[in-house]
């Protein structure tokens, strides 16, 4: 659990560690050089509690906490959690046997309940919906290049796929989804308990609000970069179409075209854009879709509600 700056929160989360019904835990805090008491604040609340240990790595950053608390680790299981959230009394133990039920899995993660404003922050709401909706391994596998499919604080892993695999990596990107992105490729399983099991909370000081490495352009390059990897087995003789003509929409999936994945055209439903050539590429309507054993379509249209309807298209084709 790495914190920074959570003298308010850590009580609360420690509170809900404290309770599990899996007693057999060690919790691996890592101060990541917070400017006010919160390693206090967890000490006193735990009470003596020697299941605890804080650890304050020598180089600040999200990354090298995590990397401080995966290198100290002594389970089999690695357990994710913020300062911030609280999981449920039964969390630990729920994913857990779910693993041990189940040796084919590399992660068990569990739905959350979502810890802010439904109405200020309609779009985080929007994406806990959307990230409940995963949970069996086939819809996590298929849904990784839209979103990270499992919240970081809800994984419970394998310790051997970090040995196997490589731990977190540090770069321009969100941390957590580029490691679910590498464990998915090389055929980890990932699987949730259909429970909610931890309240996932939204405070206006979280990395993803502010921090570049979790903004949109910074997961499409991420996304990009894996979907261009497992695109260049595809059959050759299917060629990418992407639904979405737009500038953004092009911007963000320009990369795919640099990493040697051309497009032969768009998809769009707007009628001043159907019927040109942009960038040499043409603009068709979806009552055009070409022939599915002939292509390879992609969604970029990002407005909510798109995806869904975009899907039917495509089912109904």
């Amino acid at each position: 659990m790495p914190f920074r700056d959570a003298a308010t929160s850590i009580a609360a989360a420690w509170r809900s560690i404290a309770a599990q019904t899996l007693p057999d835990w060690e919790l691996l805090a890592i101060d990541d050089h917070s400017g006010d008491d919160g390693a206090a604040a967890l000490r006193t609340a735990a009470g003596g509690d020697p299941r605890l240990r804080i650890l304050r790595p020598d180089r600040p950053g999200l990354v090298a906490a995590l990397h401080a608390g995966c290198a100290a680790a002594r389970a089999p299981l690695l357990a994710r959690m913020d300062a911030d959230d609280q999981m449920r009394p039964e969390r630990l133990e729920r994913q857990a046997t779910l693993l041990a039920e189940d040796p084919s899995l590399g992660v068990a993660s569990c739905l959350v309940e979502f810890g802010g404003d439904p109405i200020a922050a309609a779009g985080y709401a929007e994406h806990v919906r959307w990230v409940n909706g995963l949970v069996t391994p086939e819809q996590i596998h298929l849904a990784r290049f839209v979103d990270a499919p499992l919240p970081h604080p809800t994984a419970l892993l394998r310790r051997t796929l970090l040995d196997r695999h490589g731990g977190y990596r540090e770069g321009p990107f969100p941390e957590d989804h580029e490691l679910w992105l590498r464990l998915l490729a090389a055929g980890v399983r990932i699987a949730k308990v259909p429970q909610t099991l931890l309240r996932w909370n939204d405070p206006p000081t979280r990395l993803s609000r502010h921090d570049p490495r979790y903004g949109v352009d910074a997961v499409a390059r991420l996304r990009c970069d894996h979907l261009a990897q497992a695109l260049r087995g595809c059959d050759e003789r299917r060629p990418l179409w992407l639904w979405g003509s737009g500038r953004i929409t092009r911007r963000r999936f320009d990369h795919l075209a640099r990493a040697g994945l051309p497009f032969e055209g768009f998809i769009d439903i707007a009628p001043q854009r159907i019927g040109r050539r942009i960038g040499g590429r043409p603009v068709i309507g979806p009552d055009e879709l070409p022939p599915i054993e002939r292509s390879f379509i992609l969604s970029g249209v990002g407005v909510r509600g798109a995806r869904s309807g975009i899907r039917a298209a495509l089912l109904a084709s």
